[in-house]
């Protein structure tokens, strides 16, 4: 398997120029590791195992952890009201949107980034400087006022507001700041040690620039194209082997109890005939109905990201890329290579 997958791996980094850092494993045997690429192109610093990547909207899953934990505290519940719990106007949102609802991207509430009317991430800053972007109170004005898509529960509809308001409940009911409940209530109980949230114009050692491509093959970083500080609907940095880290703490309910576990990686909502939505985490099922994996992704200018579980062979897979694409390729080749090797 081992020869095989490294074989598949090469030819898809070779055909797609791939920049970033990728691992297979297996419970703990490792079964290929990849890095390729700079984390800065200037300076012509190369991607490590110990390199930190933008994972975008890959961290929803640790806001769905935060909540779980605060719900099995009792400082929550799933179907609390949005409007018992958080002390903030929401003049035109459904009094009858819950956590479950956020969670699960069924609410209904606008998003200040809609992919069935936007395509380009960046105009966002056109109004809001990215720079101003830096607590998640900073995003409200870019939804907080505007009206209902549809009603709560209606149907799926991927929402990244919906995590802001997500994050703003767990600072309301821990009194802590989210990104610092996740490092210490997720991060330092996975044992993610160079994981975070870190501002974009402060970047710590180890931390890859995230480049946009051009046609005409020249480039630019994404300092300009993202908040300035990721918050609870993404923008968090992490590794390779601390994304498989969290894999591990997650499913051997070290974050949460068995219970909470499984009521987190339950199917609540439903894209399509083998696509589901948990709590931050998306599952495809296999024509038996039993989960094949579990799977969290990101993209951003500047970012992509694909990370699974594989619950039947316990595998796992992270692929971090600091460009806009290249996660999606590389991950195909690795689950193409796990399917026809084992």
């Amino acid at each position: 398997m081992n020869i095989h997958m490294k074989k598949r791996i090469a030819e898809i980094e070779i055909n797609h120029k791939f920049s970033g850092s990728a691992l297979i494993k297996e419970n703990n045997d490792i079964l290929a590791e990849v890095n390729k690429g700079y984390s800065n192109r200037s300076e012509q610093l190369q991607n490590s195992t110990l390199t930190r990547y933008g994972i975008a909207s890959g961290c929803k899953l640790f806001t769905a952890i935060a909540i779980c934990q605060l719900v099995e505290e009792r400082k929550l519940a799933f179907n609390s009201k949005l409007h018992e719990c958080l002390a903030l106007p929401f003049p035109n949102f459904d009094e009858e949107i819950t956590i479950h609802h956020l969670l699960t991207h069924t609410s209904g509430i606008p998003d200040y980034f809609d992919e069935e009317v936007m395509d380009d991430f960046e105009e966002l800053w056109v109004e809001n400087p990215m720079y101003r972007i830096r607590s998640l109170k900073d995003f409200l004005p870019l939804f907080q006022d505007q009206a209902m898509k549809f009603k709560p529960g209606e149907r799926f509809h991927y929402n990244n507001a919906g995590y802001i308001v997500l994050g703003l409940i767990v600072e309301q009911a821990s009194q802590r700041n989210f990104t610092d409940y996740v490092q210490e209530h997720i991060f330092n109980k996975a044992g993610m040690v160079d994981s975070g949230y870190f501002e974009m114009d402060a970047l710590p050692p180890n931390t890859a620039l995230g480049y946009i491509d051009n046609p005409n093959g020249t480039w630019k970083t994404n300092i300009y194209s993202l908040p300035a500080k990721g918050g609870s609907d993404g923008g968090a940095f992490v590794t390779v082997h601390d994304m498989d880290r969290l894999w591990d703490a997650l499913m051997n309910n070290q974050l949460l109890s068995e219970a909470y576990t499984q009521q987190l990686l339950t199917s609540h909502a439903q894209e399509n005939e083998f696509d589901f939505y948990g709590y931050g985490i998306w599952m495809k099922k296999a024509e038996n109905d039993c989960i094949f994996k579990y799977h969290v992704m990101g993209y951003d200018p500047g970012v992509s990201f694909h990370s699974a579980y594989y619950p039947g062979k316990s595998i796992k897979v992270v692929v971090c890329c600091n460009q806009s694409t290249g996660a999606f390729q590389l991950m195909k080749s690795m689950e193409d290579a796990i399917h026809t090797s084992t």
